[in-house]
């Protein structure tokens, strides 16, 4: 009699694809509860720090959190400011992606501002050409400066970290060099550039709605169109999928045959593209013309905004506004309640301090993957 050899059991790809799905929009909600309580959490502290040193919270709190809509010139500092950190967290969160701590985005936006400046100034163009050409130059400048310590990182192994920041000095100091001796007209009274040409200046929303926005543009069309991109690249190419899977787990991603050393550098290379973006809104939207420390510090509050997004493309749009809005409404707040900007800096801090927390973000995940097994 013939032996029968046992049945493979069936597999349901639809089902295990609903499977993962459904697990990812778990995961994804969990991320987003984490981030609010951050927030929440780091608001009550700051309300802590004003109860014990005397000042009235209350006040404070009410031009924290009303200030940045209390006049349009506000409302569209706040859109400026949004604008800027929301590119810059999307370009810092692709390199994240795959654990690689870039902190090139500082640098990255000033070369970029530079560059878009040189063409906007001294080529003339017609309308739109004006625009994009000094896009496209800043964003292969910043691809390449980007691509620098990406190689550094994948073929000689070198500390991401301190390259990114080297880098950032080198070029900042640079920056101030040929502003001072190159970009600053002779005879000047302040050192700054000379303005950029009409057609370049992107249009600014006050003409558009008849209502005082500051220096808002439609630089928030690049952000938007950006975040689509970003989230398509990530998880919808095979380019994204490389990525993910080294940012889960690097030797697995090299025994399963993606090249890993390309994948790191290009994830630098296009974090640092999409930087240049956010030096070209400051130049040819925001300033109109190269300033000294025209992106000080913007880089690193990039950083914050993916971070609390958790690298997800689809919410760095919401902590970008939100943490512009924390930004703006500190600065509104020292002026009408006279309370110092440490108080925002140190919600700040604590912002940062449980973000870096990422033992509570595991921990709850893995209780709620406990409660569904049991």
């Amino acid at each position: 009699m013939q032996a029968t050899l046992p049945t493979a059991p069936s597999f349901d790809r639809a089902a295990e694809r609903a499977r993962v799905q459904q697990e990812r929009r778990r995961s994804a909600m969990i991320d987003f509860s984490v981030t609010l309580g951050t927030i929440a959490l780091a608001l009550l502290v700051g309300f802590l720090v004003m109860l014990i040193v005397g000042k009235d919270p209350l006040l404070a709190y009410s031009s924290l959190l009303s200030g940045p809509l209390s006049r349009s010139n506000r409302t569209g500092r706040w859109i400026e400011d949004a604008t800027t950190l929301i590119i810059l967290g999307l370009s810092v969160s692709i390199p994240f992606r795959a654990r690689q701590f870039s902190l090139g985005a500082q640098g990255q936006m000033f070369i970029a501002a530079m560059i878009a400046a040189v063409v906007a100034i001294y080529l003339p163009m017609p309308p739109v050409v004006a625009v994009l050409l000094p896009l496209a130059a800043a964003m292969v400048v910043g691809f390449l400066v980007g691509l620098l310590p990406g190689l550094m990182k994948a073929y000689l192994n070198a500390n991401e970290i301190v390259s990114t920041l080297m880098l950032n000095a080198v070029i900042v100091l640079l920056y101030d060099f040929l502003l001072t001796n190159v970009f600053t007209p002779p005879g000047s009274q302040s050192l700054r550039s000379e303005l950029i040409q009409p057609n370049s200046m992107l249009l600014r929303l006050t003409s558009i709605f008849g209502v005082n926005l500051g220096r808002a543009n439609l630089a928030v069309l690049f952000a938007a169109i950006l975040v689509i991109a970003v989230w398509a690249l990530l998880n919808r190419t095979p380019f994204g999928y490389e990525i993910r899977t080294i940012g889960a787990n690097e030797k697995f991603a090299r025994y399963g045959g993606i090249n890993t050393r390309r994948t790191i550098a290009l994830s630098f290379a296009i974090g640092g593209a999409i930087a240049a973006v956010a030096g070209v809104h400051l130049v040819l939207g925001v300033h109109q013309r190269l300033i000294p420390g025209i992106a000080a510090g913007l880089g690193f509050e990039g950083i914050v905004v993916a971070l609390l997004a958790r690298n997800n493309p689809m919410f760095i749009p919401i902590t970008g506004v939100f943490y512009s809005y924390l930004r703006v409404g500190g600065d509104i707040m020292e002026q009408e309640a006279a309370v110092g900007a440490e108080i925002v800096q140190v919600i700040q801090a604590v912002i940062i301090l449980l973000l870096t927390a990422q033992v509570l973000v595991d921990y709850v995940k893995a209780r709620s993957r406990r409660a569904r097994e049991t």
